[in-house]
C-alpha cells in the first residue's frame, strides 16, 4: 500500500498523543511480575504492547508439541522484555516473531539469562529467535556483565525480573553507557512498585536485591517520542500563526526523549507548559545555522531530527547513533536511502554518526512528485518523513501501516489538522 499525504497552508488544532510506549511495556512486565490482576491505566494501544497484553492474558492460545507458542510479531521490545518475564515464570514457552524478528541478535541476552539460572535454547538458528524457554520462578541470579553500549531493552530486561532471583542481581556495566534515560526509566518504576534497586556510586553498577513487587495501581503519561513528530510539524510550518496542544506531557518526565523540546527549541520551536500537563507548540522564528548533538541519550528522535535539519537546510553532525543499526531496520542506511531520493545526500561515519554539509541535488517537481519513501518496516520512518509534505507540498510514503507498532492513531491524527491522505497505490 502507498499513500500521498497532503499538506495544509495552516496547522492548528488539539491532539491527544498515545501514551508512552517504553513505559508502556515496562510496566506490564512489572506489574505481572506483582500478580496484580488489574491492568494499569492509559496503557498503550500500539503493536508492541498489545502483543504483550494478548500472550498475557492468553497463555495457551497456540502449541507446538505440547508447549504455548508466543507469537510476538515484530515487536523487538516484546521480545526482549517478554523472553526475560518467561524466564522467571512457571512453565515452558516457544517465543517467535516475524522473519524479520528471526534474524535480530538475541544472544546477549539469553547468554545473561542463563549465566543468571535461567533454561533458555534456540529453535532454530543459534543466537537468534525463536527461543524456547522453561521458566523458573527461583532462578539464583547474582553478579554479572554486560557492555554498556548493549541496547538498553537488555539491561531493563534483566533488570525488571532481578527482584524475583534468590540473590537479586548486581549488573555492572562497562565501557560507554549508552541510552541511560531509558535504565533510569526502568529503575523508576521498579521503584514505584516497591523495588530496591540503584545506581551504586560508581554509576556504572547497578544493585537490585531480592523482594517483591507491590500490586499496585499505574497511571501511564502520554508519549514525547510521539509529540516529536508534532514537533516537526510545527517546525516545517510556514506560517507564524501555528499552534499543536499536546495534552499529558509533563516537563518533569522519566522518558529521556522529552530532552527533544530542548533540541527543536534550537530549530525555531517553542514549548510552553501549562500547569495540568499540557504542552504548548508554536514557532519562535528562531534557529540555529548548523546543528551538532549526541543522540546517546534519545537515539529514536534521531530520525526525526534528521529529516527535519534537511528540510530546513540547516546542516548537522549527530553522533550517539551506534544503536541505529540494530533497530527494527538499518535506520542510519535507511536514512541515507530516502533521503537521496529527495536530493540530501548525507554521509556516515563509524556506524554513529550522521552529518550533512547543506548541499542538496536538484531533482525536476514531476520527478519528486513521484518519490515514494519506504518505511522498511519500522514506525518511525514512516512518521519521520510524513511532515516533509509542509516543505514539499505533497509525499508518498509506502506501507504506511507500520505507524500502528507505536503511535496507531498517526494518520488520523494529521488528517484532524488538515492534512489530506489518500491511498495512491
Amino acid at each position: 500500500m502507498q499513500i500521498e499525504v497532503k499538506a495544509p497552508e495552516v496547522v492548528r488544532g488539539r491532539v491527544e498523543l498515545p501514551s508512552s510506549k517504553s513505559i508502556s511495556n515496562r510496566v506490564l512486565v512489572i506489574n505481572a511480575l506483582s500478580g496484580n490482576g488489574q491492568m494499569p491505566n492509559n496503557v498503550s494501544d500500539c503493536d508492541d504492547t498489545n502483543v504483550m497484553i494478548k500472550w498475557l492474558t492468553d497463555r495457551h492460545s497456540d502449541t507446538e508439541s505440547g508447549v504455548p507458542v508466543i507469537d510476538i510479531g515484530a515487536a523487538g521490545t516484546a521480545m526482549r522484555f517478554s523472553s526475560a518475564l518467561l524466564a522467571v515464570s512457571e512453565g515452558a514457552f516457544v517465543i517467535t516473531g516475524t522473519e524479520r524478528m528471526k534474524n535480530r541478535p538475541i544472544s546477549i541476552l539469553v547468554n545473561a539469562l542463563r549465566e543468571l539460572g535461567a533454561e533458555v535454547a534456540y529453535v532454530e538458528k543459534e543466537g537468534f529467535p525463536p527461543l524456547r524457554i522453561t521458566g523458573n520462578p527461583h532462578i539464583k541470579g547474582g553478579e554479572i556483565s554486560l557492555p554498556g553500549s548493549v541496547s538498553s531493552q537488555y539491561i531493563s530486561a534483566l533488570l525488571m525480573i532481578a527482584p524475583i532471583m534468590e540473590e537479586g542481581l548486581r549488573l555492572v556495566l562497562t565501557g560507554d553507557i549508552i541510552s541511560r534515560p531509558y535504565i533510569d526509566m526502568t529503575l523508576g518504576l521498579m521503584r514505584a512498585y516497591g523495588a530496591t534497586a540503584e545506581w551504586e556510586s560508581d554509576q556504572r553498577s547497578i544493585v537490585v536485591k531480592h523482594g517483591r513487587y507491590e500490586a499496585m495501581p499505574y497511571l501511564v503519561e502520554n508519549d514525547w517520542s510521539a509529540a516529536s513528530y508534532w514537533y516537526e510539524i510545527v517546525a516545517f510550518s510556514r506560517n507564524e500563526d501555528v499552534q499543536i496542544v499536546l495534552p499529558g506531557l509533563f516537563a518533569k518526565s522519566m522518558q529521556g526523549d522529552s530532552h527533544g523540546a530542548e533540541v527543536f527549541a534550537m530549530l525555531g520551536v517553542d514549548t510552553r507548559f501549562e500547569d495540568d500537563g499540557t504542552v504548548v507548540l508554536s514557532r519562535s522564528g528562531e534557529r540555529v545555522g548548523f546543528l551538532e548533538y549526541n543522540f546517546l541519550q534519545m537515539p529514536d528522535l534521531a530520525q526525526t531530527f534528521v529529516v527535519t535539519c534537511c528540510m530546513l537546510g540547516v546542516p548537522f553532525h549527530f553522533t550517539g547513533l551506534q544503536s541505529l543499526k540494530i533497530k527494527e531496520t538499518d535506520r542510519i542506511e535507511a536514512l541515507k536511502t530516502e533521503l537521496a531520493k529527495l536530493g540530501f545526500i548525507i554521509e556516515s561515519r563509524n556506524d554513529s554518526e550522521l552529518m550533512w554539509n547543506g548541499t542538496c541535488q536538484a531533482i525536476a517537481t514531476e520527478q519528486l512528485a513521484e518519490v515514494a519513501i519506504d518505511t522498511y518496516e519500522d514506525h518511525r520512518m514512516a512518521m519521520a518523513f510524513a511532515p516533509a509534505a509542509l516543505r514539499l507540498g505533497s509525499i508518498r510514503v509506502n506501507n504506511p501501516e507500520v505507524v500502528s507498532k507505536s503511535y496507531p492513531r498517526y494518520w488520523s491524527d494529521l488528517r484532524s489538522v488538515g492534512f489530506q491522505i489518500h491511498t495512491a497505490l
